[in-house]
Parts: C-alpha cells; sequence; structure tokens
C-alpha cells in the first residue's frame, strides 16, 4: 500500500503564491511519473503537471510560466510552486504517483486526498 499525502493549500489573493507538496509513503521501491490534477466545479479534471523519473516537466497551457512542478526522489516526494496565481486557479489538487513495490513489480497509481486551493481577487 502506498499513501500520498498533500499539503501546501489554503487562500490566497490573486498573484500571490502558494507551494503543494506530496509525499508518499509505504511499500515503494520507485516512483515513475508524478503527476498533479485538479478539478474546480463545474469543470472536468485537468492535467496540470506532469514530472518523469528523469525530470522530464509538461504542463497545461493555462499555467505554463506560472507554475513549476518538481520531484526529490531521496524524499520520494513532489511539489508544485504556484505563482502569479489567478482565480481560476481555484479547485481542488490532486497528486498522483505511479509505483511498485519491487525490482520487476507491477506499477500501480495511487492518489492524494484533495487538497484546496482558493484565489481570491
Amino acid at each position: 500500500q502506498v499513501q500520498l499525502v498533500e499539503s501546501g493549500g489554503g487562500l490566497v489573493q490573486a498573484g500571490g503564491s502558494l507551494r503543494l507538496s506530496c509525499a508518499a509513503s509505504g511499500s515503494i521501491f520507485s516512483i515513475g511519473a508524478m503527476v498533479w490534477y485538479r478539478l474546480a466545479p463545474g469543470k472536468q479534471r485537468e492535467l496540470v503537471a506532469v514530472i518523469t523519473n528523469g525530470g522530464n516537466t509538461n504542463y497545461a497551457e493555462s499555467v505554463k510560466g506560472r507554475f513549476t512542478i518538481s520531484r526529490d526522489n531521496a524524499k520520494n516526494t513532489m511539489y508544485l510552486q504556484m505563482d502569479s496565481l489567478k482565480p481560476e486557479d481555484t479547485a481542488v489538487y490532486y497528486c498522483n504517483m505511479d509505483t511498485r513495490s519491487a525490482p520487476g513489480s507491477i506499477w500501480s497509481a495511487s492518489w492524494g486526498q484533495g487538497i484546496q486551493v482558493t484565489v481570491s481577487t
């Protein structure tokens, strides 16, 4: 079993910054891709940013230039630095990681519980 715990959300004014963290624990041998998603009221789930185990990153067009995804493999943790926040960034943010518990074992996807980010005008 793998558990993902998110932290760092909250309320911020437009133009401000927040840093989300997602820490993985449990039966982990290695972690592959790490992804941040968000879900806003009345909208579909959106992939915000992804970072591979090789460090390659990709972002939604809506956050490019404002958000930065990173990972610390030694700590099994990923981060999302969010700058120049806008009210439309308001959503519940979820982290997702692909993990395996042993060499050659199958990859499994794990999800965090979600954390609220609210950006006020």
